[in-house]
């Protein structure tokens, strides 16, 4: 079976039982942000335009190497050379592994450059891991990024039979010619695997429409420009880390990628971010938390003084923590960040104001360019649109939703649907499985996982708002809420 045989088409998914005139309600209350966005280029193009009239400019740096664009795109062509002497070519599936370094990077523009899929082995995880989407995924190869490849990822690619290729063979190969093999805006660019209720991880297949889009979006929302530097923190295997080490290079940036002994060290961090002037980082809400605290601890003041966004994204951003930004860190925008791996990342941005802080929960904001965003309710007789205050399920539309799941047709016909509300580019429609509601003046508001509301006593309750209320006491760390039945 090809990668394509794997993928279901459009056509195949099912469609999402709402009648005309609920599907009319909803089309009507949709929150919809077109923005033109030029999507014709791969992003190894977009750098190699860049290297054309400013080769010398910084690119990419990290914890021992620095490449301009010139040098980025060299190594690229290269790398493209070797994984293709290996058999990676047009629509095949190649993953990359090793420490999180510049050449991944480069690993991902050869990708690109072949017309090939990229997804990523994480060097943190367990051999059998690995093996498991080295082996779902179809992976021809294992591009090892990291010089010496660690004990779990040789033993992953053994087990799953995928060759193992070290980037350093691609110092003697000569460079990729021609340009970069991109057949129409629906190729699949890459792979992510997520999480599974049945315990097995899904394969999420992002489009090259999808993942430009989210860049371009990064870029207009936070104003980016070729002044900006963002920390690539994220692991491999997060999606966030896509748009981290593409994102700058789209703008004409850079990227500092940042291995672990510092991304983990708050202190550490924080005096990197200063001393290699990075304007934009994206943490996870504990992450920034911690990075408070240490930093109201540290001896040095002023460490991020230039920074200019604090993106928060991958679990709820707590008042508190927010209001603790807006208070110590008044210079540097906060971005409260929501999206699935399924929709290309990010779907909503938010900046966070003081006018937020007295909300139970801080909104997840308006729809990034050219995403669509539905709330529904599911009643008896189907989908039904939901006003304004009323709490339902986020649907998302538009040229950010993803191809469905690789190889698992059933659980792709349980998330992704034929789009009954607009003509789009995918033509799919995502059920994101998270529950909403649109606030005065039209920002969502996340309440937490549908399959999290109860019912005591005849009425509905989101355990997720409850929490939320808990949280807020001062001498509350953590919190989670369940429901026991203590009827006999």
């Amino acid at each position: 079976m090809t990668f394509a045989d794997a993928l279901l088409g459009q056509d195949e998914l099912p469609r999402l039982p709402i009648s005309p005139r609920q599907a009319e309600r909803a089309r009507a209350a949709a929150v919809r942000r077109p923005h033109p966005v030029d999507l014709a280029d791969a992003v190894i193009t977009l750098v190699e335009r860049t290297a054309a009239v400013d080769g010398d400019r910084l690119a990419v740096a990290d914890e021992t190497r620095r490449l301009t664009y010139a040098g980025l795109a060299a190594e690229a062509r290269r790398l493209a050379s070797l994984l293709e002497r290996e058999g990676a070519g047009p629509g095949t599936v190649v993953a990359v592994g090793g420490e999180r370094n510049a050449a991944v990077i480069a690993g991902f523009l050869a990708i690109e450059l072949l017309g090939a899929v990229y997804v990523p082995a994480d060097a943190t995880w367990p051999a059998a891991r690995v093996a498991e989407v080295l082996a779902r995924a179809g992976a021809v190869l294992l591009l090892d990024t990291g010089g010496a490849a660690s004990p779990a990822l040789a033993a992953g690619a053994r087990e799953a039979g995928v060759r193992l290729v070290g980037a350093g063979e691609a110092a003697a190969q000569p460079p990729w010619p021609g340009p970069a093999r991109l057949d129409g805006p629906d190729q699949p660019r890459y792979m992510l695997f997520t999480s599974g209720s049945t315990g097995r991880p899904k394969g999420a297949v992002v489009e090259h429409q999808g993942m430009l889009n989210h860049l371009h979006a990064k870029v207009v929302d936070l104003g980016m420009t070729a002044r900006d530097t963002v920390a690539q923190t994220a692991p491999l295997g997060f999606d966030i880390s896509i748009w981290q080490m593409l994102c700058p290079l789209v703008a004409g940036g850079r990227v500092r990628v940042v291995g672990d002994a510092t991304a983990y060290d708050s202190v550490a961090f924080a005096r990197m971010v200063g001393a290699e002037a990075v304007t934009i980082v994206e943490l996870v809400p504990t992450m920034v938390r911690l990075l408070l605290d240490d930093l109201a601890a540290a001896p040095e003041t002023g460490l991020l003084g230039g920074l200019r966004w604090m993106l928060a994204t991958g679990e709820e951003l707590p008042t508190e923590v927010a209001r603790r930004w807006l208070r110590e860190m008044p210079h540097a925008g906060l971005v409260n960040a929501y999206g699935p791996t399924e929709c290309s990342d990010d779907v909503t941005h938010h900046t966070v104001t003081a006018a937020d802080l007295d909300l139970l929960r801080l909104p997840i904001g308006g729809p990034v360019v050219n995403a669509d965003l539905y709330v529904l309710r599911h009643e008896d007789d189907g989908w039904h649109a939901c006003e304004s205050g009323e709490t339902g399920e986020l649907f998302v539309g538009g040229v950010c939703v993803g191809r469905g799941y690789a190889g698992d047709h059933e659980r792709t016909r349980e998330a992704f649907f034929q789009d009954p509300f607009q003509d789009t580019p995918t033509g799919r429609l995502y059920r994101t499985g998270d529950a909403v509601r649109t606030l005065p003046g039209g920002a969502l508001q996340y309440l937490g996982r549908v399959d999290r509301q109860v019912k005591i006593a005849g009425v509905r309750m989101e355990l997720g708002e409850i929490e939320a209320v808990l949280q807020r006491h001062p001498s509350v760390g953590a919190v989670a809420v369940v429901v026991r039945d203590f009827a006999r």
